[in-house]
């Protein structure tokens, strides 16, 4: 009986009813309670309706009995029909006691709380706003309930709410993101799905901008899309297909710095789907931003260089990377290459004073300077991490697992920069310097070319140029970090003859120190030489001046110590220079030897062509120093001839017979102006074995005819050494001497290696 008056203003009745088992008899006084309801709010007696809220609430919906529960649960629903428009004055009141029962372990009990809380909602419509995030909250629970008719019943309330925000104007968005934020984390299923559902709907409303606060939930939505339901990744990939449309359409009002990082490391993703979108993603950003996008680069690099290498399984991921590449090294202009202190020089004297009287032209002239000056300032703002971006191409040029286009990749980059950014660029050079000529023994042609550009690039660009042969001294390198040191170039030391060339292009610092260590690879490395050497050096002649490549080639030849790698060399070049078409201008110039400079050319070529007789000869042949070869033939006579030596020999014979001696085989019509040419060709005859060279050479020879057949009718001709007369400042003799002291060392090394070699065998006979 006390019980009963404690829940007054209820009925004993009333209270039986709603403790019953039975729904029927729940109902029944879900009625009274509503009926009572609308008696107070009639009299607008508030305490009263409070009070039946409360009594509901505490000792029915959160009762520990469960039929109590359940009474409670209609009686709140009830309680909300019969306040009608006032529901929202008592929605607290109301929402949280049917909320707590949504943890209720009886799944009958949670589906008549979702049943309540329909009731509630469907009443109050857009008063429930304010209370959305409780709302959303336990309905997000509900969506990964096991029950399917809790489940059922959580998508009615769902629905009704969506509809609600549709067509409410009054959404707190702000309130909300935080909890989107952390709930757009679950890895339940459901939890997903639930979660994307709301994002659309959220999107679609035109009053809600989602797209301000999309940095927040991205990377939440890049984790859903890699969810193993199709349904969810399908309904994921519709809500970043719809916010990159929004993007699109308005791209002055998304926050592309602050997704940017988001975007790289999910461009970086195992699974194909969000890789490709991310990656989708970043070539909108990067084709949008421009600029912005910048500072940004070496993580974006570091995403995209690999996948330039996937293969046919990943075509579409491979193509979307190569547009990111190109656009984003697009944004990399010269301006960027300013010194940074320059740039942000702006004095208080250059900004226009607005203060005092200006007619209309000078006020319009300033404020278009004021325009330019904010435009500028905005663009200064964004800077290029060239360091961060030399850092990933270094690091993946090192990495030997990339695939080939990425290694293409990384030397455009490389190219591009040192073209737009020369001079922050040779920062780097010292360090980057000795991968760029490891790259040259790649296994791919296409690779070595582009690593041969940046390296000819390195070697020419005027940024590179400092005082001396040396690194700069702005950029000092490590010991680690060059293989080879410059030797210093003293005109004292080196030998008549072997100055530079005043017709050479001037070269920067890395331009000899290019060649030393090019050298130096094909010494280290033979096989390279014998594969790709004559490939390489045809390229740089190409890419650089040929002159100033066989010049520095030839001084450093000079110098070289291991003689049999020397001689290997210099056959090496004269096979180029004698056969590539690339050289055709070069060999012209040696040709006639008409200018200092050609004649100065010769005599550095000659020097160390010396490592190598038959050489030395075909170079004569070449310059139609034809006394002079037939002095240095006699000389052979002094040599040890070996098998190599006939071979080589035998190779010159058949070049003699090649188009780049036509002129030198129409001078053998001419007997009586060209006796030595003659008796060179003979000299090589004499040494040559009976062999087919032995016989084309021959042959040739019965061809030259009898003097006095190609007499003319003047009787005189003009000889050849008339025709150019200053090639008498050559000192032929000095250089026959410089050749006899060549071949004694080479002489002395032969005879020094073959001791070595017969050495042990001594031993053992002792």
């Amino acid at each position: 009986m006390n019980a009963e008056r404690d829940l007054a203003p209820l009925a004993p009745s009333v209270v039986r009813a709603l403790n019953d088992k039975l729904y029927e008899k729940r109902k029944v006084a879900a009625l009274e309670i509503e009926k009572l309801v609308r008696e107070f709010v009639a009299q607008n007696n508030t305490s009263q309706i409070k009070h039946v809220i409360l009594i509901l609430s505490q000792e029915f919906a959160l009762s520990q009995h469960p039929h109590s529960r359940k009474g409670g649960l209609i009686g709140l629903a009830a309680c909300s029909i019969a306040l009608g428009k006032d529901s929202g004055l008592y929605l607290k009141e109301l929402i949280e006691p049917v909320l707590t029962c949504f943890n209720d372990a009886d799944s009958r009990l949670r589906y008549y709380a979702c049943e309540a809380l329909y009731n509630i909602v469907k009443v109050a419509r857009g008063s429930v706003l304010p209370h959305f995030n409780v709302l959303f909250d336990g309905l997000s629970k509900l969506a990964a309930d096991p029950d399917p008719n809790v489940k059922s019943g959580s998508e009615l309330l769902d629905r009704l709410l969506k509809d609600i925000v549709t067509e409410s104007n009054q959404f707190d968005l702000v309130g909300f993101i935080p909890l989107l934020r952390e709930r757009i984390y679950s890895n339940n299923q459901y939890a997903r799905q639930f979660i994307i559902s709301w994002i659309l709907v959220l999107e679609s409303v035109p009053d809600i901008n989602l797209l301000d606060y999309l940095p927040e939930i991205l990377d939440g939505l890049f984790q859903i899309l890699g969810d193993n339901s199709k349904e969810i990744r399908k309904m994921c990939e519709v809500a970043l297909g719809e916010f990159l449309k929004e993007i699109k359409k308005n791209p002055s009002s998304v926050k592309f710095a602050e997704m940017a990082n988001i975007l790289v490391i999910h461009c970086q993703a195992a699974d194909d789907l969000i890789q490709l979108t991310a990656m989708c993603w970043m070539r909108e950003f990067i084709q949008l931003a421009g600029r912005v996008m910048l500072p940004y680069s070496s993580g974006i690099l570091t995403a995209v260089l690999p996948c330039l290498s996937y293969d046919d399984r990943k075509k579409n991921i491979k193509e979307v990377a190569n547009v990111c590449n190109q656009s984003l090294m697009k944004l990399v202009i010269p301006e960027d290459d300013e010194v940074d202190e320059a740039k942000q020089s702006v004095t208080l004297s250059e900004e226009p004073n607005l203060e005092e009287p200006v007619s209309k032209p000078e006020a319009a002239s300033m404020l278009n300077q004021l325009f330019s000056f904010l435009c500028s300032s905005e663009r200064i703002q964004v800077t290029l991490n060239l360091d961060g971006i030399v850092q990933v191409l270094d690091c993946h040029l090192h990495d030997t697992s990339i695939g080939m286009m990425t290694r293409i990749a990384v030397l455009k980059w490389l190219y591009h920069l040192y073209i737009k950014t020369p001079r922050k660029m040779f920062r780097h050079t010292d360090s980057l310097f000795p991968i760029l000529l490891r790259t040259l023994s790649d296994e791919s042609d296409e690779v070595i070319l582009k690593d041969l550009e940046v390296l000819a690039e390195i070697a020419s660009s005027p940024a590179g140029q400092t005082e001396g042969y040396g690194p700069s001294e702005a950029a000092e390198p490590r010991p680690s970090q060059v293989e080879l040191h410059v030797p210093i170039r003293n005109s004292q030391l080196r030998p008549k003859g072997l100055e530079c060339s005043p017709s050479t292009p001037t070269m920067n610092s890395y331009f000899y120190k290019f060649m030393i260590n090019l050298l130096k690879r094909f010494s280290s490395e033979r096989k390279l030489l014998e594969t790709r050497g004559a490939f390489i050096i045809r390229q740089l002649c190409l890419l650089l001046n040929a002159e100033n490549i066989f010049h520095s080639m030839a001084d450093i030849l000079l110098r070289e110590e291991d003689l049999k790698f020397a001689s290997t060399m210099v056959h090496t070049l004269n096979t180029i220079l004698l056969t590539s078409s690339e050289l055709f201008q070069l060999r012209n110039q040696l040709k006639d030897l008409r200018t200092p400079e050609s004649r100065n050319l010769f005599c550095c070529l000659y020097r160390s062509w010396c490592h190598n007789p038959v050489t030395t000869v075909s170079l004569c042949f070449l310059t139609q120093n034809y006394k002079h070869a037939y002095d240095l033939i006699q000389k052979f006579g002094d040599l040890e001839v070996t098998v190599d030596f006939l071979t080589e020999v035998d190779k010159l014979v058949q070049l003699i017979e090649c188009p780049i001696f036509t002129y030198l085989r129409l001078q053998l019509l001419d007997v009586k102006n060209n006796p030595y040419l003659i008796k060179a060709l003979y000299g090589l005859l004499m040494l040559l074995p009976q062999s087919s060279a032995f016989q084309l050479l021959s042959h040739r020879l019965q061809c030259v005819p009898n003097p006095e057949l190609m007499q003319s009718a003047d009787g005189s001709r003009v000889s050849t050494s008339s025709r150019r007369p200053a090639s008498s400042t050559i000192d032929y003799t000095e250089l026959l001497q410089h050749f006899d002291k060549v071949q004694s060392k080479h002489l002395e090394v032969r005879h020094q290696r073959a001791g070595r070699a017969e050495q042990p065998e001594r031993r053992v006979v002792l």
